[in-house]
C-alpha cells in the first residue's frame, strides 16, 4: 500500500498541488491528509459537486498555467461527463487535469448495488469519451511511473487523464477521522437520535423519502427495531436527488404529505433542486435536513455547510417557512408541528457527526423496496 505522504511527494514533483473533488471512501485515508494542515503546501477545495470540481480545476489551470487533480467516485465520473465533454476536451478548450476515480462495483468484488452498473461502465466510458487512464499500483515506486507517465500526457496532449484507484491503495493515515471534530460536535444529538425523535413526533402516515448513505440505513435499521415493515423510500444512490423525487411525488400524491430526510452534503450537492422546489409549491411537501457538516458515509470529510444559512436559502427559494433545531425538545416540537404548517417547510435539524460502528445495510433490495413503496401510494 501507499503512504499518502508518499504520493503527494510523486505529485509535488510533478507539479501538483491543487486538489478539488467530492470525497469518496474508497480513499478515505488520501481525503484525510488532503484535509490537514500541511503548511501552505496544497491547496484542497472540497467541492459541492464533481462538475463543479472540474470547473475549480479548470479554472485553476486558466489562471497558473498548472496542472490540478480532481478527486471522484466512479459515480461522480458520469455526472462530470458534460464539463469534460463541452469544456475540458481537447475539441472545445482542451484543458488538462488528472482524476481520481475510485472504483466502486469493481467487477468480482462484493459491493452495494447502486455501484454495480458503474462499476461496469467505468472503463468503457473512459474510452468513449477518449480519456486516457491506468489503473495506479499500490506500490509506490510503480505508482510513481504511472503518474509521472499520465501528467506528462495531460500536458503534452492538453487533456483530462485518469488514474484508476482501487480499495485498500493506501495506507491508514494517522490523524483522527475529519469528522470527528469541528462545529457539529457541540449538538447534543447525533442523526440517528434525530431521526428517531423525527419518526416518533409524525403523524405515522406521511410519506417518507430518504437521502442515500447513513440516513437510509438508520431509519430502515429503526423501522425494523419498532417492528414495523420498512415501507418508505431509500435512496441508495443517486446522492443529492432524494430532494427532487419528493417532489415528483408530492406534486403528483397532493393528499398525501410528503417528507424527505436529507444531509447537508446531499443538498449542496443539488441545491438547485430547492428552486425547484420552491416555484412548484407542493404544499404537502416537508424537507428535513439532517447536518451534521460532514459526508459522514464517505469518512467523516468536512462539507461547506458551516458557512451555508439553509434556512435563508429555504426562504429565498419560496419554501413557505423554515426553522433551525439544535434540541430534542425543539425538534419534538417542529416536528410534531408538521400536521398544522403548509409546505414547502424546511426544518434544518443541527447534528453532531459520526454514527454506530454496527449500522447496517437494507436487507431488502432496492426493486423490492420500490415495489413496496409504490404499493403504499397506490
Amino acid at each position: 500500500m501507499i503512504s499518502c505522504e508518499a504520493l503527494f511527494d510523486v505529485f509535488r514533483k510533478t507539479g501538483i498541488t491543487f486538489f478539488s473533488g467530492v470525497p469518496d471512501s474508497t480513499f478515505k485515508d488520501w481525503m484525510k491528509f488532503l484535509s490537514g494542515h500541511h503548511g501552505g503546501k496544497l491547496t484542497n477545495i472540497i467541492a459541492c459537486n464533481e462538475c463543479e470540481a472540474i470547473s475549480l480545476v479548470s479554472g485553476y489551470y486558466l489562471a497558473t498555467r498548472k496542472i490540478g487533480v480532481v478527486y471522484m467516485q466512479n459515480s461522480g465520473e458520469g455526472k462530470a461527463v458534460n464539463p469534460l465533454t463541452s469544456l475540458c476536451d481537447p475539441d472545445v478548450y482542451s484543458i488538462p487535469l488528472v482524476m481520481m476515480i475510485g472504483w466502486r462495483g469493481e467487477p468480482g468484488k462484493k459491493d452495494e448495488p447502486q455501484h454495480k452498473k458503474m462499476g461496469k461502465v467505468m472503463i468503457p466510458l473512459l474510452e468513449t469519451l477518449e480519456i486516457p487512464y491506468e489503473i495506479m499500483p499500490d506500490e509506490i515506486g510503480k505508482a510513481a511511473t504511472v503518474i509521472t507517465d499520465m501528467v506528462d500526457i495531460s500536458k503534452d496532449r492538453k487533456t483530462p487523464v485518469a488514474l484508476i484507484i482501487k480499495r485498500n491503495t493506501f495506507e491508514k493515515y494517522g490523524i483522527k477521522n475529519m469528522g470527528d471534530t469541528g462545529p457539529s460536535s457541540k449538538y447534543p444529538m447525533d442523526r440517528e437520535e434525530a431521526i428517531k425523535v423525527t419518526v416518533e413526533s409524525l403523524a405515522g402516515d406521511e410519506i417518507i423519502v430518504s437521502t442515500t448513505g447513513k440516513t437510509s440505513r438508520e431509519l430502515f435499521e429503526y423501522r425494523v427495531q419498532r417492528g414495523e415493515d420498512p415501507r418508505d423510500f431509500y435512496t441508495v444512490g443517486s446522492m443529492g436527488c432524494a430532494t427532487s423525487i419528493a417532489n415528483g411525488i408530492a406534486i403528483s400524491k397532493e393528499h398525501k404529505k410528503v417528507v424527505i430526510f436529507d444531509g447537508d452534503g446531499a443538498v449542496l450537492m443539488q441545491m438547485g433542486s430547492l428552486a425547484t422546489v420552491g416555484h412548484y409549491h407542493a404544499k404537502n411537501l416537508y424537507h428535513i435536513i439532517f447536518d451534521n457538516n460532514s459526508y459522514d458515509s464517505t469518512g467523516g470529510q468536512p462539507t461547506t455547510a458551516n458557512s451555508v444559512d439553509f434556512e435563508k436559502i429555504a426562504i429565498g427559494c419560496s419554501y413557505q417557512s423554515a426553522v433551525t433545531v439544535k434540541t430534542k425538545a425543539e425538534l419534538i416540537n417542529a416536528a410534531s408541528n408538521l400536521r398544522n404548517v403548509e409546505g414547502p417547510h424546511m426544518i434544518i435539524v443541527k447534528v453532531k457527526n459520526g454514527s454506530r460502528k454496527n449500522l447496517g445495510r437494507p436487507t431488502k433490495t432496492p426493486i423490492e423496496n420500490k415495489e413496496e413503496f409504490m404499493r403504499q401510494l397506490k
